[in-house]
């Protein structure tokens, strides 16, 4: 049996079998009992005080995190909590929509800056992962705003007001990684040159036999940096010296991927300590009894 329906969200609720079109090869199936690891995790780091009294050694925290892991989560970042609360509402109302409304926004070409759609690259792919997504460019966000969806009635304001502050959180993130690197603070902007920013909002249906398939495969970002809410979501997993650690969510928090471009840059520059040279690799686990929602921003 294949999926039928082209959103995820509308046929999960219909099935009690995973489709043949989503169950991955024996070989590449979730191993559930590594979400239960006693290994360590990725390290948490405190923004308090950077840029004041303790900036020297959060530099130095996150000089670690990068060179060993690729992620860190961080705390105390400055993004109110109730940015993120609508943030998270409105992408769940949105996904909670008709159908018919949630389809204006469907598409399967991956060049247009305002879409809705299922798995990763439905063109492409040979086997689907358990997810839809609503990917949205940000910035400029007078050039985009009038492709995001309207409806809900609050969408394009709360997401506006939410990829702002992310932008600004960004931008002090890169300037902290420079100098975790011995650069100078604008060293990656200048480097990078004129660079976006997208928001992915990922969905993930309750799957009735997450053992065959997973929300996402494993993969790296092709990207100069990630900031992922992980919205209280278990399942995600980073590869780290051969073995997986399972991220457990933390409250009020963010996860923060160092993509591939700023790790090509951190270990080019030959004055520079080196990054982590394996590409920061991470996956998602699926669940059976619960509705999962990331929100990803790229840059």
């Amino acid at each position: 049996m294949a999926a039928t329906k082209p959103l995820l969200t509308d046929l999960a609720s219909t099935i009690d079998r995973v489709p043949s079109n989503f169950i991955r090869p024996i070989g590449d199936r979730p191993k559930l009992h590594q979400l239960h690891s006693s290994l360590a995790s990725i390290p948490i780091i405190d923004l308090q005080g950077l840029g004041g009294s303790n900036h020297s050694q959060i530099i130095q925290n996150i000089a670690h995190a990068c060179q060993t892991y690729g992620f860190f989560q961080i705390v105390n970042h400055g993004i109110q909590e109730e940015v993120v609360s609508k943030m998270v509402n409105v992408s769940k109302e949105f996904f909670g929509l008709p159908e018919s409304e949630r389809l204006k926004n469907f598409s399967d070409d991956p060049s247009k800056t305002t879409r809705l759609s299922t798995s990763f690259n439905v063109k492409t792919e040979k086997v689907s992962n358990w997810r839809d997504f609503l990917r949205l460019h940000c910035h400029p966000l007078e050039d985009y705003i009038q492709e995001w969806p309207g409806n809900p009635p609050s969408f394009r304001e709360d997401v506006a007001e939410y990829s702002r502050k992310m932008r600004g959180l960004s931008l002090k993130l890169l300037e902290a990684i420079s100098e975790s690197l011995g650069l100078e603070r604008d060293y990656i902007d200048k480097a990078l040159g004129k660079h976006g920013q997208h928001l992915a909002i990922n969905y993930y249906p309750p799957c009735p036999e997450p053992e065959l398939t997973y929300g996402l495969p494993a993969h790296a970002d092709p990207n100069a940096i990630t900031i992922l809410l992980q919205n209280e979501v278990p399942g995600l997993q980073v590869l780290y010296d051969g073995k997986w650690l399972t991220v457990n969510p933390v409250p009020n928090t963010f996860i923060v991927n160092i993509g591939d471009q700023i790790q090509l840059t951190g270990v080019h520059h030959s004055s520079s300590r080196l990054f982590h040279t394996t590409f920061t690799c991470h996956k998602l686990f699926v669940t059976s009894g619960k509705t999962l929602t990331t929100l990803k921003q790229n840059y």
